[in-house]
């Protein structure tokens, strides 16, 4: 018989449904067994027949029980679950084995030296941008202003290729700052360089498919596109970027990042992008520019992209990661008309759109100014930085043991040592001393270069004084 436990804080009808699912699945009430009118039974229970009435409504609607108009409420005659199948059903099932992915995590987290290791006094991190108490202020001011423009329309489905508006502004900022000059419809906006190249993976390419990528290089490139079981092939990188003549001839893609070389810091010269892009219109492969840094150039002006040379085969990739805040998961790729389409397909049945409060916000931010003086900002914050780094340098005499490259653009520079040398060791040195260098390793396939890739966003002026003079006296 159910009963109400009044010292229980659960509503009544709750403990007597308990109580019924409790019967019905223990056997206690059989299939097919008759169970007693409410009116009587809220008698015996001493509630309302409101209250009894809920809970066979509720076992009616959960299928616990089946109902006539001459037959009554019955138990219904379903497969009581024994009490070995109730056992298997407390482990589940187990996750396949993705040796594709954990290794291409493990990668990952080595190439970013994560916070694991424990706080330092000095970070050198190549992958993160200075970020102050402005740009703070401005964002937070877009994301109010955004929102209280909002109406209920922004809230439904959005466009796959991203919020007009906000390809509006970043058509704008290509054609005024990088020379491209494209419709909104060759804009599609994306939450990352790696959703970029894992969208363009699953659009353009096929299983098995041969890709080139630069070595060093970007890993997250390789790590995504090895996932996607896509056949890695390395292209060594020299003091004038990709050496072209090494693309696997059965390539159906490089990716590259000539306007500042991912780890080795270099620009790739003339001669050599004019014989990637005769090489890919010959061959017929896509090129991946990914426009590492161009925004961050401290000798002349940026330099023009392989995509206002060549649009038919190559798909560029710009992200705010760098430019404004990690944080901020937004990113374009650009290209032809037809392969944007192809990619907005994709993202439409993958992924749909990007969360629209983020588009609005950076929609307000770029279009009332804050991005272009914030850029203005960081520019010349990275220009003292960059200048105090490699004075640091050459004053330490690191400059004379090591060689120094990378440092006419981006964030970072590549400090390159020989071949034999040692680089994790001294990595852990500099650790214990408080401080964090990112080796040369995690960014090569195959290449044995060695040295260490020392960004200067984070890190100000003294500190980096400091950290170099540190750095010179573990190593030399």
């Amino acid at each position: 018989m159910m009963k109400v436990i009044r010292t229980d804080k659960r509503p009544i009808w709750q403990q007597l449904l308990d109580q019924a699912i409790h019967n019905i699945t223990s056997g206690i009430w059989a299939p097919g067994e008759l169970l007693i009118p409410s009116r009587e039974l809220a008698h015996l229970v001493g509630v309302s027949r409101s209250t009894i009435q809920i809970v066979y409504e509720e076992l009616l609607s959960r299928g616990y029980t089946v109902t006539s108009r001459r037959g009554g409420t019955r138990v219904s005659k379903w497969n009581q679950v024994t009490e070995s199948t109730k056992e298997i059903i407390e482990y589940g099932p187990i996750p396949p084995s993705l040796p594709l992915l954990n290794s291409a995590v493990d990668q990952l987290h080595d190439w970013f030296r994560g916070k694991e290791h424990g706080e330092v006094d000095i970070d050198f991190s190549p992958h993160e941008p200075y970020l102050d108490g402005q740009f703070q202020k401005n964002w937070r001011q877009s994301l109010l202003h955004a929102s209280a423009a909002m109406d209920l329309s922004s809230w439904a489905y959005g466009n796959p290729y991203g919020f007009t508006p906000l390809r509006e502004q970043i058509q704008r900022y290509l054609s005024l700052e990088r020379g491209i000059h494209i419709q909104t419809n060759q804009i599609l906006l994306t939450s990352g360089a790696q959703h970029s190249i894992d969208l363009i993976a699953q659009s353009l390419l096929s299983d098995g498919d041969t890709v080139s990528v630069e070595d060093p290089g970007f890993p997250a490139a390789w790590m995504a596109m090895k996932y996607r079981r896509m056949n890695v092939l390395p292209v060594p990188v020299d003091e004038y970027g990709l050496v072209v003549e090494r693309i696997h001839p059965q390539s159906n893609l490089i990716f590259v990042t000539p306007s500042h070389q991912c780890a080795v810091g270099v620009v790739m010269s003339e001669p050599r992008r004019q014989q990637l892009l005769h090489k890919a219109a010959q061959e017929q492969f896509w090129i991946i520019e990914d426009d590492y840094d161009s925004e961050f150039r401290y000798r002349g002006e940026p330099l023009p992209t392989l995509f206002s040379q060549a649009s038919k085969n190559t798909l560029y990739l710009m992200s705010f990661s760098k430019m404004i805040a990690p944080g901020i998961r937004i990113s374009a790729i650009v290209g032809s008309v037809e392969a944007i389409a192809q990619l907005a397909r994709v993202q439409e049945l993958t992924y749909r759109h990007l969360p629209i409060m983020d588009q609005l916000t950076l929609t307000h931010f770029i279009k009332n100014g804050h991005f272009m003086r914030h850029m203005r900002r960081v520019r010349n914050v990275y220009r003292r930085r960059h200048e105090a780094m490699t004075k640091a340098i050459m004053a330490s005499g690191l400059g004379e043991r090591f060689t120094l490259s990378g440092v006419e653009t981006g964030l970072h520079m590549l400090l390159e040592a020989e071949e034999s040398y040692d680089e994790e060791t001294v990595a852990k040195l500099a650790l214990q001393k408080g401080m964090r260098v990112y080796p040369l390793g995690p960014y090569c396939l195959e290449s044995k270069r060695k040295g260490w890739v020392l960004g200067f966003a984070k890190v100000d002026e003294a500190s980096i004084e400091q950290g170099i003079h540190r750095l010179a006296k573990l190593i030399l």
